[in-house]
């Protein structure tokens, strides 16, 4: 089901130099989709017409079929969450209360409330105990996770969010990339992020849109971006950033192979031998090959049992 849907839309906030030009783009229901672009390039600009903070000088933009104006903009503001880098947490408020805040606008009972926030206080990872505590008493990290928890209070259909871990460090970040990933799968929610970061758009998107000058220079799943990125611009920007970044982000189990039991590869399965679990990251491998002068390595799952192994030469299944 298309959730989202954009037929030939522009934005110009100077009468002649439109930020968006003649954009069309779907957002399917369970997507998780990644507008990725240089700065300037009208991602943000996009996000904010997806919940009507802006709205577009021409074409149109559907929401589950219905035109976006034709949406009463309290109901439509109820159906997506928005997490922003500025997170804007009340600072007189506890936690709990800012959390809870759209459900205060919603006049839900003091018991559904008071559930609700502790049900999304461990969900973002965090305890119960900081349901008490203010903003001021959070890290950076924490205040994110708190701002992931408050957009999804009112249980909304789709997720906005708007270069939402720009402000933490790189720990943080990857940190917070997992729980995103985490929740993602989790709730089934549909996702729309903005970001500057290459990888993190390769991490966490099932759709990208890369953007140059408000129009979309290429749009496709993790792979096409990656291996068929068109020539040009795209080629260009995500640059060697775009093959390392898949390279962490690929676990080993998808270039796993199984010898015959008689073949001389077989050896290789023993897990005495060199190995590396099945859920590592691709990078991991080709490091160890390398580290240790080999060409494959065994390869275990959680147990330590063997499920075959991982040669450099199966990297040539890559989609280049």
């Amino acid at each position: 089901m298309t959730l989202i849907q954009f037929e030939d839309v522009s934005h110009s906030y100077e009468t002649d130099n439109p930020v968006v030009s003649h954009l069309n783009l779907s957002v399917e229901e369970g997507e998780f989709v990644v507008l990725i672009g240089p700065s300037g390039c009208g991602k943000t600009t996009i996000l904010k017409m997806m919940n009507g903070l802006v709205h577009p000088t021409s074409g149109r933009i559907f929401i589950k079929g219905k035109e976006i104006k034709e949406w009463d903009s309290m109901v439509l503001k109820r159906k997506m969450g928005y997490v922003i880098q500025q997170i804007g947490l009340f600072p007189h408020m506890t936690i709990e209360k800012n959390i809870v805040y759209s459900l205060d606008i919603q006049k839900a009972t003091t018991d559904v409330k008071k559930k609700r926030a502790r049900e999304l206080i461990i969900l973002v990872g965090l305890d119960e105990s900081y349901l008490s505590k203010y903003p001021k008493e959070l890290s950076g990290g924490q205040k994110q996770r708190v701002g992931i928890a408050r957009a999804l209070a009112a249980d909304p259909e789709i997720i906005l969010m708007d270069e939402p871990l720009g402000a933490v460090d790189q720990i943080t970040r990857k940190v917070l990339q997992e729980e995103i990933l985490r929740l993602y799968k989790t709730l089934g929610k549909t996702i729309v992020l903005v970001t500057h970061d290459i990888e993190e758009a390769i991490k966490l998107g099932t759709k990208i849109v890369v953007l140059r000058g408000g129009e979309i220079m290429q749009a496709g799943s993790r792979n096409e971006i990656v291996f068929q990125s068109s020539e040009g611009f795209v080629s260009d920007f995500l640059g060697n950033k775009g093959f390392l970044s898949y390279l962490n982000i690929a676990e080993i189990k998808s270039y796993i192979t199984v010898p015959e039991e008689d073949s001389k590869d077989a050896v290789h399965l023993n897990p005495g031998n060199l190995c590396v679990r099945y859920d590592e990251k691709l990078i991991v491998g080709i490091r160890m090959c390398l580290e240790y002068g080999v060409t494959s390595i065994c390869v275990v799952d959680e147990s330590g049992k063997s499920v075959g192994q991982f040669d450099l030469s199966s990297l040539s299944k890559l989609a280049f």
